[in-house]
């Protein structure tokens, strides 16, 4: 309403000066001359009578005649031009107020669209300029038909335009629409607000539409809902299983001490499974929102990967997967936090256990790229592999290879933690290749520690 009101003034004010100009220059004018006239009618009608009395004091008379007219009249040029000038003042603090509002308008991030009673536009701001796609500078009273819809402009487009254009039928002031279009290529969400701007008579003089993304809230309100419901999910299913052999338990169901042996086993695995579950959850969290400890020291990447592999080497016999080790290098230090690292290389190495049929090899390899001060890991198996089109979301929360699901229990949280911690904590990144019954190869890259932190 505030744009209106200040455009409708900027054009009242400078009609009134235009008009109030002329129309009191015309005015003195005709004054002016209408007091000459009458004066030279006054020492006409004199002329003669005093000829004829021998009186000839004419122009005296004159002269002081039109003295005393031109003294009646600078009186009113005087106020004419006090006029004047308070009205140049309103037009000079109307412009000024007129910058200024297209300045904020301007420098507004959302679209701001404002139209007449005639549906033709009369500002814009590059935020509207870009999602249109239009010169919004130079558009002013076209109608907006023909600006922002068309018969290229796609569905969400002129879905906003024929909003814009009814919104002035209805009798509410303000009216609220969530539509979906391209922006910039990619889809996107807008919440549309339209403003009607009423004139005299409370009738709709123009229309002010502003235009807020709420794309990335969406989204962020989707993940939200996925994040529960698969954490709700697997929560479920060790639950399930403490809770059932635990009422086994109390009911009497295990006779023997063995039996009672294997659901002590299965409560335990499955409580672990859920601690692990938790801690995931707990420090996915933490990293996100920034709020973990991290204390970064120059490591070994060699003698973190030992004692990993300490760990992982009984499941690994188990399955009768060889592990072969990487060679050692002279030097593979990184900045980086002892223990987020050390988990980082667990979760893989399981991962490749997990997914490696009995008999298969698993190699670890690490490499120093000093050019560009990166240390790299990578670990190879000979697993099942993952589906090309899936690949890019292995690294997703909750997300588990469909194809994968029965070779191994999981809760997709594993991998995810491992990009956190990489390249969120670490400033390194994280990769993948595979192919379906070949294998995969898992890796990261992190800086290499330097002279001042290794001597700090």
């Amino acid at each position: 309403m505030f744009l209106s009101s200040v455009t409708n003034l900027y054009a009242i004010i400078i009609s009134v000066v235009a008009a109030a100009g002329a129309i009191l220059f015309a005015w003195y004018r005709i004054r002016l001359t209408g007091g000459i006239t009458s004066i030279i009618k006054e020492l006409k009608t004199n002329k003669t009578s005093r000829i004829e009395s021998g009186e000839s004091k004419i122009p005296n008379e004159l002269s002081g005649a039109i003295n005393d007219r031109f003294d009646d009249n600078s009186n009113y040029i005087a106020q004419l031009q006090k006029q004047i000038k308070d009205l140049q003042m309103q037009v000079r603090l109307s412009q000024g107020q007129k910058r200024n509002t297209e300045a904020i308008i301007y420098g507004i991030r959302d679209a701001v669209i404002v139209v007449d009673e005639f549906d033709k536009l009369l500002m814009a701001n590059e935020a509207a300029g870009k999602l249109f796609n239009f010169d919004y500078k130079n558009s002013q009273h076209k109608p907006v038909s023909e600006l922002l819809g068309g018969e290229n402009a796609g569905t969400g487009k002129n879905e906003f335009v024929n909003f814009l254009c009814h919104s002035r039928e209805g009798k509410v002031r303000h009216i609220r629409r969530e539509i979906e279009f391209s922006n910039e290529g990619r889809p996107g969400i807008f919440d549309c607000i339209v403003s009607c701007v009423y004139g005299e008579q409370e009738r709709v003089c123009g229309v002010v539409a502003v235009l807020h993304d709420i794309t990335r809230e969406k989204e962020v309100s989707q993940l939200k809902t996925d994040f529960v419901n698969h954490v709700s999910h697997e929560l479920k299913t060790p639950l399930a299983s403490i809770s059932a052999y635990s009422e086994m338990l109390v009911d009497g169901e295990a006779n023997d001490e063995q039996t009672r042996k294997e659901f002590y086993a299965v409560i335990q695995s499955q409580a672990e499974r859920l601690n692990r579950l938790i801690e995931d959850i707990l420090n996915t969290s933490r990293i996100e929102s920034g709020l973990i400890k991290i204390e970064k020291k120059p490591v070994s990447l060699t003698i973190l990967i030992e004692q990993q592999l300490q760990m992982i080497r009984g499941y690994a016999e188990e399955k009768d997967i060889k592990i072969i080790g990487q060679k050692p290098i002279v030097f593979d230090q990184v900045y980086a936090d002892k223990d987020m690292i050390s988990q980082v290389i667990v979760n893989l190495l399981s991962n490749a256990v997990k997914y490696t049929p009995r008999g298969g090899t698993i190699k670890i390899g690490t490499e120093v790229d000093e050019t560009a001060g990166l240390a790299r890991v990578s670990i190879t198996d000979t697993g099942v592999g993952i589906p090309k089109d899936e690949i890019e979301h292995v690294f997703d929360k909750f997300y588990r290879v469909d194809a994968n699901k029965k070779q191994a229990k999981g809760t997709g949280l594993g991998l995810n933690l491992v990009k956190q911690i990489v390249e969120k904590a670490h400033n390194g990144r994280v990769f993948v290749t595979s192919e379906p019954g070949v294998g995969s190869t898992f890796g990261f890259e992190l800086p290499l520690a330097t002279a001042e932190t290794v001597n700090a």
